[in-house]
């Protein structure tokens, strides 16, 4: 029979472990994600965008510039 002491350093593990692992996981995914999408609309709005960024609007139009 496992000891009272035991139960709750497993539950205390398993929570931190899940809780802040999961959400550490998901606020680096969130930045990632956010810097990207700061990045695409600041390219979008320069005068000359870069080549790449009109290569990739081209694809979405279904224009083949390749």
């Amino acid at each position: 029979m496992a000891s009272p002491t035991l139960l709750w350093s497993v539950g205390i593990g398993f929570f931190l472990g899940f809780a802040f692992g999961v959400g550490c996981a998901l606020a680096v995914m969130y930045s990632i994600y956010m810097g990207g999408y700061r990045a695409a609309i600041r390219d979008s709005q320069l005068a000359d965008p870069p080549e790449r960024y009109r290569h990739a609007v081209s694809k979405l139009s279904g224009e083949s510039s390749r």
